[in-house]
């Protein structure tokens, strides 16, 4: 009876925690233009096949007699090129649309995996100390000293191009930063008294590290997660300027801004120039959105 009763009073407080975060969350007029801001990318991104003018990695809509259009022109079918077309006839709007979907995918699902591996290796590094933790963050340490974009390389040289291999070069590139950012907090975590009681009640370590120390450490993982995806957006799109990420008949915002790179002396800006800016709106918005979620959630770092 007594947990019938509980349940209500359980929901009360966490959508009074809802309510008072949403506040905070509103008090930076910058931060709730960025979540507009994303929240639109991700509605393009999601939604691309169903509101894109055309698909522009199908060779059937594509013309090349519509190529490098201004933007505003229109098609020998007079249907609109609202941001103009690139070097093949695509539309750079459409391509955009597409760009922003694969890039987020990338993007998200290499963070989430480095989240997971990251976490789990720096909680047991932190949990169980000694020459566990020393191993492990020589490991950490060693990987960290390397630039990303450096091993990156060598690792999309070795395994080839295509989503699922950068995917795995950023989740290579990503882990240790996690581990070293949750060891950190798992380490003052652990010395807490409330750490010690579960030890004395013989609690299991799965246990102890799942439900007592993970949900302590995840206001911190909320913010470096954020920062990490918006890193490994942009790191994907330099690989992919580059010509070591996704291959040319996928579509990447790096691949855009790097197609439309050589025209840009002859005075066809647009090709290169309207991805740019979606990248660049996309990564900042994920930026202050973290920076925001930080200053909520450990206003001694605001101060």
């Amino acid at each position: 009876m007594s947990d019938v009763q509980a349940a209500p009073v359980a929901v009360t407080i966490e959508e009074r925690r809802l309510v008072w975060f949403a506040r905070e969350y509103v008090k930076s007029p910058g931060a709730v233009v960025a979540l507009i801001a994303l929240l639109i990318v991700l509605f393009v991104a999601f939604f691309s096949p169903l509101i894109s003018p055309q698909n522009p990695y199908d060779l059937t809509q594509v013309d090349i007699m519509d190529n490098l259009q201004p933007p505003g022109s229109k098609s020998m079918d007079g249907k609109p090129f609202f941001l103009g077309t690139d070097g093949q006839g695509r539309d750079i709007l459409s391509a955009i649309f597409y760009g922003l979907r694969t890039s987020l995918i990338v993007g998200v699902l290499s963070g989430v995996l480095a989240l997971l591996l990251g976490v789990g290796v720096g909680l047991i590094a932190a949990y169980r100390g000694g020459w566990v933790d020393t191993v492990i963050m020589r490991i950490v340490d060693l990987q960290l000293s390397m630039p990303p974009i450096l091993v990156a390389l060598i690792l999309l040289v070795l395994l080839g191009g295509g989503v699922d291999k950068i995917i795995i070069a950023l989740v290579v590139v990503q882990w240790a930063f996690f581990a070293r950012t949750v060891r950190g907090v798992a380490l003052v975590e652990n010395a807490r008294e409330y750490m010690d009681a579960a030890r004395g009640l013989k609690l299991g370590t799965v246990r102890i590290i799942t439900s007592h120390l993970l949900p302590n450490c995840m206001p911190t993982l909320i913010v470096v997660a954020t920062v990490q995806v918006a890193s490994a957006i942009s790191l994907e799109a330099t690989l992919s300027f580059l010509g070591l990420g996704l291959p040319p008949t996928q579509p990447s915002l790096g691949l855009l801004i790097a197609n439309g790179f050589r025209f840009m002396m002859s005075g066809n800006y647009w090709v290169s120039l309207f991805p740019g800016l979606a990248l660049l709106i996309t990564i900042m918005s994920i930026n202050v959105i973290g920076d925001r979620l930080r200053d909520i959630l450990n206003p001694r770092l605001a101060r």
